[in-house]
Order: structure tokens, then sequence, then C-alpha cells
């Protein structure tokens, strides 16, 4: 079997993430990683068992043995390094938010279907286990007509520290995972049917110190129809990720844990290793994760995006799915700083330069800090 030559962008944590999930698909071998930091990405590629490393992703991006590569990098890069990939003939596979700008969305789809290569949106909760069940259920009208979506992930921030800022990352916990909730949302219920409002509330009630951006969000999605989609992000949760799931319908329910319930209950007085992700302590009771990344849909994933780049078909998740998420993010942002539900589709004023300019430039009375 002829295996995809993949390259990594990024050494970072949610490259550590698509470097293990990658050794669990046999279509894919990493042949090469970039990354800006040279001790870093050493390391890196010595634990993954990588050939070859580089500095420079445009190193990556001109070896003939790389198919697609992966994106792992800080949001402001997206479109750059996706539309020079595109050029260069590979495959690309962004890792969430899409980008920062639609302007950039747009070109970075122009630029992959100008080159003929595939623009694929990993959003794993499309291929979490749990997930894909309940959507089973939900296509088989196991729940009669939904009424209700609720989507939650909640944990203490990010890991990566260019993501507290917002020049670099485009907003806060709306941008980092209210992203999940929306391309969540739209999934479910069928991308047929769109979304015709937001509504958003957050504020910065944690981490005031660290960042500009929102670390708690609520936000109400209305999709034609009358359903409803309930976000509820957080950076200002301790105690590790709390993701979970409510779906409502006229003849059922759904309430699915995506963590606790594929974990074991620890105790310890001297704590250990690793329990789950963002956990600050495993001292005391813990949760402890198994099969963490199988759980999460990783693996799932990029066998997914693996086969695409095979066998010439096309992504459940693309370029244009990423799009229509920056759009309702940009739209949350706007009703969060205006204060005020926001109509789909919405284009966003030309002096906002990012997604979180719509609330942190506007009046203070419309922030809570």
């Amino acid at each position: 079997m002829e295996r995809v030559g993949v390259g990594l962008l990024g050494s970072r944590f949610v490259s550590g993430i698509h470097a293990e999930a990658f050794k669990q698909v046999p279509r894919a071998e990493i042949v090469a990683v970039a990354s800006r930091t040279e001790e870093h990405v050493r390391v890196f590629a010595e634990q993954h068992d990588i050939p070859q490393w580089f500095t420079d992703y445009h190193a990556v991006l001109e070896m003939p043995e790389v198919q697609v590569v992966v994106m792992g990098i800080p949001n402001y890069l997206h479109a750059q390094v996706c539309i020079e990939a595109a050029q260069a003939g590979k495959h690309v596979i962004c890792e969430k938010p899409l980008c920062i700008t639609l302007d950039e969305a747009d070109r970075m789809i122009a630029a992959c279907k100008e080159a003929g290569v595939l623009l694929m949106y990993a959003e794993e909760l499309c291929f979490t286990p749990k997930y894909v069940r309940a959507k089973q259920l939900v296509d088989e009208q196991a729940l009669g007509d939904l009424y209700l979506i609720k989507q939650a992930e909640k944990h203490d921030g990010p890991h990566s520290p260019w993501f507290w800022d917002v020049d670099l990352s485009g907003g806060g916990v709306t941008m980092d995972m209210g992203c999940h909730a929306f391309e969540y949302f739209r999934w479910m219920l069928g991308k047929e049917r769109r979304p015709t409002s937001v509504y958003a509330d957050m504020g910065t009630f944690v981490h005031q110190e660290r960042t500009r951006g929102d670390d708690d969000a609520l936000i109400i999605v209305e999709f034609e129809g009358g359903v409803r989609g309930v976000a509820e992000e957080s950076w200002a949760k301790p105690g590790g990720m709390d993701d979970r799931a409510e779906i409502y319908g006229s003849k059922g329910v759904i309430f699915c844990d995506l963590l606790r319930g594929s974990s074991f209950h620890t105790y310890s007085s001297v704590g250990y290793g690793y329990a789950v992700e963002k956990a600050a302590a495993t001292t005391g009771w813990s949760f402890t994760m198994y099969e963490e990344l199988w759980n999460y849909g990783f693996p799932q994933e990029m066998a997914h995006f693996i086969d695409c780049v095979a066998d010439g078909t096309a992504p459940l998740e693309t370029g244009e799915d990423g799009r229509a998420v920056m759009e309702m993010v940009w739209a949350a942002y706007e009703s969060a700083g205006t204060g005020r539900k926001v109509a789909l589709p919405f284009t966003p004023p030309a002096w906002a330069k990012k997604p979180i300019d719509l609330w942190i430039n506007r009046p203070e009375a419309s922030r809570r800090l």
C-alpha cells in the first residue's frame, strides 16, 4: 500500500496530537516537521520518529514526498501558509479556526481550488465516536424534531502563549472553542439548514492580567426551522477539560459527556503524570482518561482526510465549512459588542481587522471585565 506523505507545520501542543493521531493511520507517513524554534522541533522530531525537521516551513513545501501538510500554527499565519502550500501543490489540513477574517477564508478556498488541492477543515467533534453515534440517532429520527442543541467546552485556558494575544489569535474563547460548537451545530442539524442569527454574551472574568480576550462566553445560534444551538465556552474553569453536549427533540433527548464516560476515578495523595487535557493537578481525586485521542476522534479525522487525498474523495469538513464558522464567530463578537441579536449572513465592518475588534473596540459599558 502506497502511503500518503505528511508534513507537519508546528511542533507545539496540537501538533503533538496530530503526530500521535497519524500513528494510528496506516495510509499516512509523517516525513517532516517544521517549526521556528530549532531546539523544540528537533526534540519533537526525535520523540515522534520523524525523519526530517526544519525551522523554515518552506523546506517542507518543497519536498516532493510530502503530499499533504497539517497546519498546527498560530491563527494569524493560516491564510499565508495555506495559500503558499496550495501553490506548491500540497493538500492542506487546517486546524481550527480556519483563519481570522472572511477575506482570508475566501482567498484560502480560492487558492486551493485554483491549485486543484483539497482544503480540509480539522473539526474533530464531527469524528468523535460518541457524537457520531448521537448523530446517527438524530438522523434516524430517534429524537423526533429537534428544537435545542447545547455544546459546552470548558477549561482554564489554552496551552499556547500566542492565543492569549488577540493580535495573533483574533479573539478569545469564542474564537478558540466557540468555533467547535458552531460547526457541531451545523453538522448535527445538517449543513443545508442555515443559521439565521447569533446572540452572544461574553466577558473577561478570570484572566484579565493575561488577555484582552473573552475567557467565558454564552452564545445562542438560531437556525432555520426554529432550532436553537447554545454554546457554553470557557477558559475560566479549573480542574481539567469539561466537554459535553445535549440534544433535545420532540420525542427524546441525548446527554453526552465526552470525557467522564471514558475515564475512571483515581485518588492519589502524591499525584501522577497525566490525567486529562488541561488538568493542572492530579493530587486528591481526579478522573483519568484512557485512549484520549480516540475518544476525541483525532485518528478518525486524520484517517478520513488521508483517504480523501489518496482516493480523490470529498472531505466531510471543508474550507467552506470553516468559512461558515468564521462568519458566526464574527457575528458573535458583533452581538457581544452591541448587546443585540445579529442576523446572518453577516458582513463585518471595514474598520474591524479581527473578530474581537467588534467587542474590545466598542464602548466599555458593553464589556464585562
